[in-house]
């Protein structure tokens, strides 16, 4: 996504194009929509059993099929009609969606032992094809299949392929169909964004012209229609997707929001002031403070299931905007309007975990997602479900909002209480309170913030371990440092933070944080560790 240019000017909602990408149960098939974003064309993830009729309807502009982890000729393994090639949209098949395309068509794949995993080396055979041209003869590729395509179907020209593998592209540039047996969304395919961009712009035809600004007016439309002269509140949870959220209904209907911070004993050091102060400031929106540690604390007495503090903090907050849309319309007087939608910063990635995907599991609850009680007294509105952490960073932007809340490191709306494993008591939220503050500060003097996507700090409460502070033996926390690097939450790696900038956290953690006597560092990527803990 990208601001508006004089060459690529904003269109309006209604003449946008769509590009579909047709999930597979590819590993992938999030990120193939994020790198059709990223190449300025609006993207939308549809499940493989969906009936092409449906997908027709939608009036896509070019359709993407995913990889996926089945052999075309496995019982049970997805399918898709003959008739999606044969409805003049340009199609592009990737990996699994490429081998169904062959088969589809009249090619041949086989299973002769070819199998190519990881970095793999393609030799271009045309250069100037749609796909290739620009690109190297030579170029590395990440491959991750069992079955191969050995023969083209009729009327394709076969465009690249491997050492072990005859036919890796073919192009049909009379009906429009392409298809690779590589993932070009990986980072690992040095070319692949550009052999997807000419897909797009060249093979579709479709003009790069997807922008901030497409998606900010496109909401702002919906969002008045859908509240009309009713009355909206939103939860500020002090990160960047409630405040961004918040931004673009409050352009939308103006006074007709009111923001409710919610101070329920959750934040890290600092973080109330800072909600109350800049984020009032940026937008001069009006703002309800609600004092509840006391509330949620009770709630999560005892309880150290994470799944279960999940929805325990969800319901509460639930609970806390009702009772505080209650007082809103009971200061307006009898001409108030009624609060009727809730505003939600619920993000694609937040959908997907929460097994709300196109067949994806439920790697964990969402507060937003997973954790809202059945009898919900609101509707939800909810602005950037469909976009990913950086598009709201940019969406922020074009509308305004300060670095300083737009280029804040992600934090969880269940906040500290999913960083606690076990019990949540205000002593122990203290305690990891102060670790937090330090780790924060230090990556800040150290000129991390932007290099690192965030660092949870989590208390292992239910730990303890033996160690030495003052010449006497100690029997104190564990504090874990989770530093990690990613570009959307859906994948991520762990960051290496310079040895002496993770010393002199350790040190300071261990020396002035009462009843913690050991800092250790997760090491995990994502898969297979989550960002959080719990």
């Amino acid at each position: 996504m990208a601001n508006a240019t004089p060459d690529h000017p904003s269109t309006t909602a209604q003449s946008q194009e769509v590009v579909l990408v047709v999930d597979f149960g590819a590993q992938y098939a999030q990120l193939i929509a994020r790198r059709v974003r990223e190449a300025r064309v609006y993207s939308e993830i549809v499940p493989s059993t969906m009936p092409v009729a449906e997908m027709l309807a939608k009036r896509p502009a070019a359709i993407i099929l995913s990889g996926g982890p089945s052999s075309v000729y496995a019982e049970g393994a997805p399918v898709l009609e003959r008739a999606i090639f044969e409805a003049g949209v340009p199609v592009f098949g990737m990996c699994y969606g490429f081998q169904l395309m062959a088969v589809a068509l009249g090619g041949t794949v086989d299973n002769s032992g070819a199998r190519e995993y990881g970095r793999t080396a393609l030799s271009v055979s045309r250069p100037g094809s749609t796909l290739f041209e620009g690109t190297p003869d030579e170029q590395q590729v990440w491959m991750s299949h069992g079955d191969a395509c050995s023969a083209a179907p009729p009327g394709f020209t076969v465009t690249a392929s491997t050492e072990v593998v005859p036919v890796a592209a073919f192009e049909d540039d009379a009906r429009k169909l392409y298809g690779v047996q590589y993932h070009p969304e990986v980072l690992h395919s040095t070319h692949g964004q550009q052999i997807l961009e000419h897909f797009l712009y060249r093979g579709a035809g479709i003009a790069p012209s997807w922008t901030t600004t497409n998606v900010v007016d496109e909401q702002v439309a919906s969002i008045r229609a859908q509240v009309g002269d009713k009355r909206a509140i939103c939860g500020l949870s002090g990160g960047v997707d409630s405040a961004v959220a918040a931004a673009l209904v409050q352009k939308a209907i103006g006074s007709q929001l009111t923001c409710v911070y919610v101070d329920h004993g959750l934040m890290r050091k600092g973080e109330s002031e800072q909600v109350e102060k800049d984020f009032v400031a940026a937008t001069g929106v009006q703002l309800k403070v609600v004092d509840a540690e006391q509330r949620f604390l009770s709630a999560l007495a005892g309880v150290s299931d994470p799944e279960q503090k999940r929805k325990i903090i969800g319901r509460e907050f639930i609970r806390v905007f009702e009772q505080a849309a209650s007082e809103i319309v009971a200061e307006a007087g009898e001409s108030g309007q009624s609060v009727e939608f809730l505003v939600q910063g619920t993000l694609y990635p937040d959908v997907v975990e929460s097994g709300g995907g196109t067949g994806t599991a439920n790697i964990k609850s969402h507060h937003n997602v997973g954790g809202l009680p059945e009898d919900l007294q609101f509707q939800l509105i909810e602005p950037l479900r469909k976009l990913f952490k950086d598009e709201v960073r940019m969406v922020g932007a074009e509308l305004g909002l300060p670095d300083e809340i737009v280029q804040r490191q992600p934090f969880p709306g269940p906040g500290l209480g999913i960083r606690i494993v076990g019990e949540v008591t205000k002593d122990r939220l203290d305690l990891l309170r102060e670790a937090d503050a330090i780790a924060r500060a230090e990556l800040t003097a150290a000129g991390l913030d932007r290099s690192i996507w965030q660092c949870p700090v989590v208390l292992l409460a239910d730990v303890r371990s033996v160690g030495v502070q003052g010449d006497g033996r100690t029997y104190g926390h564990p504090i874990v440092l989770r530093p990690v690097s990613s570009e959307d939450a859906m994948t991520a790696d762990w960051s290496r933070v310079p040895y002496e900038v993770l010393a002199k956290i350790s040190t300071r953690i261990t020396n002035e944080v009462p009843d913690v006597n050991r800092v250790v560092l997760d090491v995990t990527s994502k898969p297979p560790g989550t960002i959080e803990w719990e």
